[in-house]
């Protein structure tokens, strides 16, 4: 489990880019991750990464649920290519 609170920018109704903080815990240095999703259809595809570097890339795809007043769940599946697993991870939060 982690906590890795996210900013984004919607660039265009279809593209949001953005980045997120994460810290594993206190004596790991915390890391800053960017990020872009593409929507279409209600779904998106979604790519990260760590700094710049295209190395450690994730790749995946969801879906964005509304449930009130720019409230959301965003459920989705990433694979890690550096790790080379495959995770559900569950976002919650706030669209202005």
């Amino acid at each position: 489990w982690s906590i890795a609170p996210t900013v984004g920018y919607g660039v265009t109704d279809n593209l949001m880019v953005g980045m997120n903080v994460s810290q594993a815990d206190s004596a790991s240095d915390m890391v800053y991750d960017l990020h872009a999703r593409y929507f279409w259809n209600g779904y998106f595809a979604y790519v990260g990464t760590t700094g710049f570097k295209t190395d450690d890339m994730s790749i995946g795809m969801g879906k964005m649920f509304t449930f009130h007043k720019g409230m959301y769940l965003d459920p989705k599946i990433v694979y890690d290519m550096e790790e080379k697993t495959t995770n559900l991870m569950l976002g919650m939060g706030l669209k202005f």
